[in-house]
């Protein structure tokens, strides 16, 4: 299990977490209609939300529409759709400042290859689970050719949050798509965190610990902080965290 280290110190700016973007970074694409209005939208298919209230991220190596393709399909078999269960509809939730939240209805197959981020940098949608509750989800790229799939798993109650990690998880650590590292903070306490800077470079100073970080072990050995901890082996990856035992 994990040994604390330094003491906690006042969190900095927030980086690789979601919030408004600069107009023109992975904004929507033009020919697909727009939700005007946002109410509307917001009660037919979610709201908008962060990942400030509870998260979990995932990152990969070689992303491709192929993964999108197969990620989403596990999920799906997980009980988290895109789909609206009442309405049936599929939608990209803007990021970008100018448009936050704004809406644009897609086929199935329309995500599935925007999702490979061919050509966006990023694109966030929701997935709704069979009682009618959903979460964001955010798919971009990150550094070093790495794309960071990030779900806002804190907009759920416990019971439903509590499913959505561990099919989340099952998910990620499926061979079909490479993994090289993950977070969980049901609590989003670590949302400021440059988990971009820990889980990839190995470099990033954690100034709060999240319920579950896992690295590869090369990560790990680089890593200030995580290198001389006590972490558990869950191949490929080393876990770190107060409820290791609990993804």
């Amino acid at each position: 299990m994990l040994r604390r280290g330094a003491a906690a110190v006042p969190l900095g700016a927030a980086r690789g977490s979601v919030g408004p973007r600069r107009p023109g970074r992975g904004s929507v694409r033009s020919d697909v209609p727009v939700v005007a209005d946002l109410d509307a939208a917001k009660n037919c298919d979610g709201g908008g939300a962060s990942m400030d209230a509870g998260f979990f991220y995932s990152y990969h190596l070689g992303w491709t529409r192929l993964d999108a393709r197969t990620l989403l399909g596990d999920l799906e078999a997980e009980g988290l759709r895109p789909a609206h269960p009442v309405t049936g509809r599929t939608v990209l939730v803007s990021l970008d400042s100018a448009s936050l939240g704004a809406r644009s209805p897609v086929t199935r197959e329309q995500l599935l290859s925007i999702a490979g981020l061919q050509r966006l940098r990023e694109v966030g949608f929701r997935l709704w689970t069979d009682g009618g509750l959903d979460l964001l989800v955010r798919i971009r790229q990150a550094r070093s050719g790495v794309v960071a799939v990030e779900f806002s798993v804190g907009e759920l109650p416990e019971p439903e949050r509590e499913h959505a990690v561990s099919a989340i998880r099952r998910t990620v650590g499926r061979a079909s798509v490479l993994c090289i590292g993950f977070v969980v903070d049901r609590s989003g306490a670590t949302a400021a965190t440059d988990w971009d800077g820990v889980v990839i470079e190995g470099d990033a100073h954690l100034h709060s610990w999240p319920d579950t970080v896992a690295v590869r072990d090369e990560t790990a050995a680089r890593h200030p902080q995580l290198a001389v901890m006590d972490g558990v082996e869950m191949s490929p990856w080393k876990v770190y965290g107060n409820e290791v035992l609990g993804v």
